[in-house]
């Protein structure tokens, strides 16, 4: 105090300036430190992140030719340090990165860039093998095992694979062709597959060309798969859009699929194994699904459903040049069930069947099946829908002596095509009931009467999963 009285009021102010200046910049020097904004973004997402990284950070190049397999793996390690300190998210740029295999970590996201592409190494020593599936005993392909998923994951909670519609090519021609020359030793690979995790979304991206299933969500539960776009040649082998598999709690929404095989496919593991393993399927959403699939379903239960399947609720589908809409696989030797099933608002436009159920899809995964294990498929229900151009209104095919029950179908206007079948529908050991079906169903399903025309259960309840609300989260990347 004393020296400031003894200066003039002149040199104070200067003083005082020098110090707001020196504030100043020591404030952009801050700044400086962490440099300008090169990339940022918005999306939604069932979590934020705090730590932000890009792929070319550990490496990478997006030049569709440098293999980019360590560099992705680099850094998803160095992320995962962030897993307890509010997690981390791994930025795709645009270009093309080709990749082999690799595995996510938790309170983790993986975001794609619109015009990025990860691209699928067709080097088979970038795809390692992994045992198979407990509840399947043996890979689909072949009795061994099978090569990891492109994007895999197990034992997480809380992963999020995203983006701006960025694409995912499996490049699944080579895989096509070993296929059909019987020259696999193991069972293909799959696109994304999280075994044994809680808390996943995968939403706004472009699947292409997988070598098998598309997204398999496996031993899991609280899953959204929201807004991708699958695509596959139709004559492509086992090209499944999205398989929930022995999960719980999962929402498939607002997704357009056109495959070599179904578009949704619900499995709980395969004859003895699948039985043994015990873990149903079950509280699954599908909603506003538009499917293109010529040689197969929309939604198909089974054929793998030993562990069980139970309270399915699909509505607001729309099926384009599709071999069937609704489809139950099973067989002697399956065990397990298929029960509480509910399907409404369901648009079909040249089909060879709208409703197929057969209780002889006789594959096993070899001789050691039960063959007293008899599936139980009841509570059925289908409701509000519409037909044209259809060449069969129902295959419905039970077992003898265990008999599908509990079928209730009704309000359903089926427009047949041109060429027909001349019985429009056929029906063995199966038990229910029909109100306000055209063209009129067979003798095992009679009809009620238009009073009794929404007489077909949809349960007014929500589920869990339908509570999930998701955040706007933000990216940032500094120069």
């Amino acid at each position: 105090m004393e020296l400031l009285r003894s200066l003039r009021r002149t040199q104070v102010i200067e003083i005082i300036s020098v110090i707001g200046v020196l504030a100043l910049l020591s404030l952009r020097g801050a700044e400086c430190r962490k440099g300008r904004i090169l990339d940022e973004f918005e999306y939604t997402a069932i979590s934020c992140r705090e730590h932000s990284a890009s792929l070319t950070d550990f490496g990478g190049v997006g030049d569709g030719v440098t293999l980019n397999t360590k560099a992705f793996k680099a850094a998803i390690d160095n992320l995962s340090q962030f897993a307890s300190a509010g997690g981390a998210q791994l930025f795709i740029p645009a270009g093309k990165w080709l990749t082999g295999s690799f595995n996510l970590t938790s309170h983790f996201t993986l975001y794609l860039h619109k015009d990025a592409v990860l691209l699928a190494s067709q080097d088979v020593t970038e795809w390692p093998v992994v045992a198979p599936l407990p509840s399947y005993g043996r890979g689909r392909d072949a009795a061994g095992g099978r090569y990891v998923s492109l994007i895999f994951g197990t034992n997480l909670t809380d992963v999020i694979v995203t983006g701006d519609n960025g694409t995912i090519d499996g490049q699944g021609a080579l895989w096509w062709q070993k296929f059909h020359k019987g020259q696999l030793k193991y069972t293909r690979p799959y696109l994304i597959e999280i075994m044994h995790s809680e808390n996943i979304q995968i939403s706004n991206l472009t699947f292409l060309n997988s070598p098998s299933w598309n997204v398999h969500p496996v031993y899991s539960s609280n899953i959204l798969v929201q807004s991708v776009t699958i695509i596959a040649p139709f004559t492509s082998p086992n090209t499944d859009g999205i398989n929930p598999d022995s999960c719980s709690n999962v929402r498939i929404e607002d997704c357009y699929i056109v495959s070599g095989d179904d578009c949704v496919a619900v499995k709980s593991g395969w004859d003895e194994y699948g039985i043994a393993f015990g873990m149903p399927t079950k509280q699954l959403v599908i909603r506003r699904l538009t499917c293109i699939s010529p040689f197969s379903a929309v939604i198909a239960l089974g054929s793998e459903m030993s562990g069980g399947i139970e309270d399915v609720r699909a509505e607001d589908i729309l099926a384009i040049n599709t071999e069937s809409g609704v489809r139950i696989k099973t067989a002697v030797g399956r065990g397990g069930y298929v029960k509480d099933i509910y399907v409404r608002g369901m648009t079909m436009k040249t089909m060879k069947w709208a409703f197929w159920m057969t209780g002889n899809y006789g594959s096993h995964p070899d001789n050691h099946f039960d063959p007293n294990a008899f599936p139980v498929i009841q509570g059925i229900n289908y409701r509000d829908m519409v037909a044209e151009n259809v060449s069969m209104a129902a295959r419905l095919e039970g077992i003898s002596g265990d008999p599908f029950t509990g079928i209730c179908i009704s309000n359903v206007t089926i427009r047949m095509a041109v060429k027909a079948k001349k019985v429009p529908w056929t029906c063995t050991d199966i038990e229910g009931i029909t109100s306000g079906v055209t063209p009129p169903p067979c003798g095992l399903l009679p009809d009620q009467g238009p009073e009794k025309i929404t007489t077909c259960a949809f349960p007014a309840e929500s589920l869990p999963i339908d509570t999930v609300e998701v955040k706007r989260c933000t990216y940032r990347k500094y120069l």
